[in-house]
């Protein structure tokens, strides 16, 4: 492993080839570790938004093949059809607490 160090000496950057102002570093280095374990929950947290934004995704193509009639809500399995139920159902309760919340409308009570 090589890295690239800022002025206080600290890791900036890690490669796993050699090039210009890269130094060696040993790969069970508690220092590499410590940088690496630093920069992973932002990896982590992207992933995890990307997973988020896929599903949904997939989600609406799902419901573009039924409502092309290409699929049957029914072709899909049970488990599948309970957790798209439940989404539609979470965005209608969503919705429901954004329109309550907004201040397009007067709402008397």
């Amino acid at each position: 492993m090589f890295v690239k160090r800022d002025d206080s000496g600290a890791i900036c950057a890690v490669s796993k080839v050699e090039s210009g102002g890269f130094a060696a570093i040993a790969s069970d280095s508690p220092e590499l570790a410590a940088f690496l374990r630093q920069i992973q929950p932002d990896v982590g947290q992207s992933l995890v938004a990307s997973d988020q934004q896929m599903a949904r995704v997939l989600e609406d193509v799902v419901n573009v093949l039924i409502d092309k009639s290409i699929i049957r809500f029914t072709d899909l399995p049970e488990a599948a059809q309970k957790k798209l139920m439940h989404r539609k159902e979470m965005r209608g309760q969503h919705q429901a607490v954004s329109v309550l919340g907004s201040d397009d409308d007067d709402i008397t009570l």
